[in-house]
């Protein structure tokens, strides 16, 4: 599917839902002891990232990905920021793994979620 063209007031709901899912992945973490919660945790990481990832792109080129293909959701951020590129790959590599898969998120797993998406939510509050 098409990248489609929003307006600011796209730009503000996805960075208040990146936050949202930033806040409550940070939440989980602080009680993560265990393998219990941990795909809870990086499935909230990886929401976070693509919400952040809309932000960026809507600053930045005025329209953000829709759609199923994790690639060119990449290509589209690529455009604008090679880093943020790079740690929307590390989450989307790792939402059918949390979401779908019947094997849980290694400890590995779940520091690259929690630093990818940190990063990307970062990135989105300063474009």
């Amino acid at each position: 599917m098409a990248p489609k063209r929003y307006a600011a007031a796209t730009r503000m709901g996805r960075l208040a839902k990146a936050k949202q899912f930033q806040l409550a992945a940070n939440t989980i973490s602080t009680i993560m002891d265990d393998q219990v919660i941990a795909d809870a945790y990086v499935t909230l990481c990886v929401q976070a990232g693509i919400a952040a990832a809309d932000v960026i792109c809507c600053a930045k080129l005025g329209e953000h990905h829709q759609g199923e293909n994790h690639n060119e959701a990449i290509a589209l951020v690529a455009r604008v920021d090679k880093t943020a590129a790079s740690n929307l790959n590390v989450l989307l590599d790792l939402k059918t793994k949390s979401s779908y898969s019947p094997d849980l998120t290694s400890e590995a797993d779940q520091k690259r979620a929690g630093r990818a998406a940190a990063a990307l939510v970062s990135a989105a509050q300063s474009a």
